[in-house]
């Protein structure tokens, strides 16, 4: 506020009439420079929002809906790869930061360009296999290294005066899991590809995430670990409470190749309680279909059965209140088959994977047909033994 200014009287002191009309000239100054001061301020306040409507209007992304995506730059640059080989839009094609890149790889490759890939990464990920309760984590190397704690520090009861002794180390261990490479290699005519009213990315992306699916499934439960991932099933088991790291605790069902006639819902019970109780809290089932409609036909000792469907859609069906993962690449209920595994998949069971699929197109090898050549990095391994466990038909 503008200080007041003042005339003395002639006693040399200000009359109150005179400072309160000093006063009041102050305020009503002070109150118009704010007001003035207000208005230029929403002036260039609607100056700004004006400039930036107008910069959003003309650099809009693509409406979310069908006919604008097909015009988007990266989806008509792998079009025009797909149908004609033709790859100069690819080479200069610039992505947001968000998107996976198409750039050009130093061995002639090109990655599927965002859409195909999410699609194809939608399909590995809901698909019955042990990827859908696997931890599974991306990574940019060559492969991947986990760091397990396999035992507990050693703990003593002590007393105020006596001595203290020492107490054991805990052993930590290092399991790398090496990234393989993965193909699917789909093939379509020329024709075909020229058809303008085909739908180049949805097909290739169905073929691939087939393709992927199918050998992922089958190498996270069976893999040998040569050029693929090591399945769960090929480790050494013993009776559970007697298994050694590197190994995979089972229970017995009762009888060879069968359920205990007597008790046949008893091996099931025993299995749940055979995971440690860490573990049960995030605990799944895993079986094929041929195991799953025999197990869905057994009951308690009130006659209850143990298997529940699910009441709400895309939910897996239940088996003791434990969900039920039907993977085909379980073996059969046979004399000592692992026909059923019991376990935190997520603690047990990693997947590492790179995040890119790469494409090499080829219309030379198969005329008068294109090769699409797709490949992907992935490997996978069991991380933690206590995890899981397995129901071996034994007697």
């Amino acid at each position: 506020m503008t200080p007041p200014e003042t005339k003395a009287q002639a006693g040399g002191a200000p009359s109150p009439a005179a400072e309160m009309k000093t006063a009041l000239a102050g305020f009503v100054t002070d109150l118009s420079h704010f007001k003035t001061d207000i208005q230029t301020q929403l002036t260039k306040q609607e100056e700004r929002l004006m400039m930036l409507d107008r910069k959003s209007a003309a650099l809009a992304r693509p409406a979310l809906a069908t006919t604008a995506g097909a015009d988007a730059p990266h989806q008509k640059a792998f079009n025009a790869y797909v149908r004609s080989g033709d790859d100069d839009a690819l080479r200069g094609l610039e992505l947001d930061g968000k998107a996976m890149s198409t750039a050009v790889a130093g061995d002639g490759g090109y990655l599927v360009d965002p859409e195909t890939a999410a699609s194809i990464q939608s399909v590995l990920s809901g698909t019955a296999s042990i990827r859908a309760i696997a931890n599974v984590v991306n990574v940019e190397a060559t492969s991947y290294d986990v760091l397990v704690d396999n035992s507990d520090v050693g703990t003593g009861w002590a007393t105020e005066t006596g001595g203290q002794a020492e107490t054991g180390t805990p052993n930590v261990d290092r399991i790398t899991i090496p990234l393989h490479e993965l193909s699917a290699l789909p093939k379509a005519s020329q024709r075909l590809l020229d058809d303008s009213a085909f739908d180049v990315e949805t097909w290739l992306a169905g073929k691939i995430a087939d393709k992927f699916a199918r050998a992922e499934a089958a190498a996270f439960v069976n893999g040998d670990g040569v050029d693929k991932p090591k399945g769960f099933l090929t480790y050494a088991t013993a009776d559970n409470g007697s298994e050694v790291w590197g190994e995979l605790g089972h229970i017995k069902s009762g009888a060879d190749g069968a359920f205990d006639a007597a008790n046949p819902a008893d091996a099931i019970i025993d299995l749940v309680y055979a995971l440690g109780a860490d573990y049960r809290a995030n605990a799944s089932f895993v079986m094929n279909s041929k195991t799953a409609g025999e197990v869905r036909k057994l009951k308690d000792a009130d006659g209850r059965f143990l298997w529940a469907d699910s009441l709400a859609d895309g939910q897996p069906p239940r088996l003791m209140g434990y969900p039920v993962l039907t993977a085909e690449d379980m073996p059969d209920i046979d004399t000592w088959a692992p026909a059923i595994a019991f376990g935190d998949f997520s603690k047990g069971y990693t997947v590492a994977e790179r995040p890119d699929t790469r494409i090499l197109r080829d219309p030379f090898s198969a005329k008068p047909h294109v090769l699409f050549y797709a490949t992907k990095r992935v490997g996978g391994d069991v991380t933690d033994f206590s995890a899981i466990k397995l129901l071996k038909f034994a007697a």
